[in-house]
């Protein structure tokens, strides 16, 4: 085979690997303390952002079940939540993450050593709706309030940062 085919063999496989790197998807966890609202919330916004990023969520202590009221939020404007279930932080322990984040002080203060690979941990921290208390329309106000933070606060981390990643 000539030097120039060899070449040209070489330039393909260089090109088809560098494709394959732009287009692998950049893994996310998105940590809380219950897993129920704020951590569900950020990685239902996180998704619907860009195929291009595998978002998990996981709890220091999960709940039962997502919050209805985080459910609801969320459904307001166009995402669906409710096929998620709180999981724990144990079982992603050993898996590397491109990105961690912490949505509150607990998990943040109490997030455990990754054995996997975790190339940026960030805190983006958000009072917890589910200790909202009153009417129903008040309790309501407060995720919708939380919600609309998470989104600002992820959107511009998602424009400034991980999206020039990706």
């Amino acid at each position: 085979m000539s030097h120039f085919m060899n070449s040209l063999i070489l330039a393909a496989g260089l090109a088809i690997i560098a494709s394959a790197q732009e287009t692998a998807k950049k893994r996310v966890l998105v940590l809380c303390t219950g897993n129920s609202a704020r951590s569900q919330m950020a990685a239902g916004f996180l998704s619907s952002f860009d195929p291009r990023l595998e978002v998990h969520s996981a709890g220091t202590a999960p709940a039962a079940r997502i919050n209805p009221n985080a459910i609801r939020a969320m459904k307001e404007i166009g995402i669906d939540i409710s096929g998620g279930a709180p999981k724990s932080i144990q079982q992603f322990l050993n898996q590397p993450f491109d990105y961690v984040f912490t949505v509150c002080d607990d998990a943040d203060k109490n997030c455990p050593n990754f054995a996997g690979k975790v190339g940026k941990r960030v805190h983006i921290g958000f009072i917890d709706p589910a200790k909202a208390t009153g009417s129903d329309e008040e309790v309501m106000a407060v995720f919708r309030e939380v919600r609309d933070e998470i989104k600002a606060k992820f959107s511009a981390y998602y424009e400034n940062e991980i999206k020039k990643r990706l």
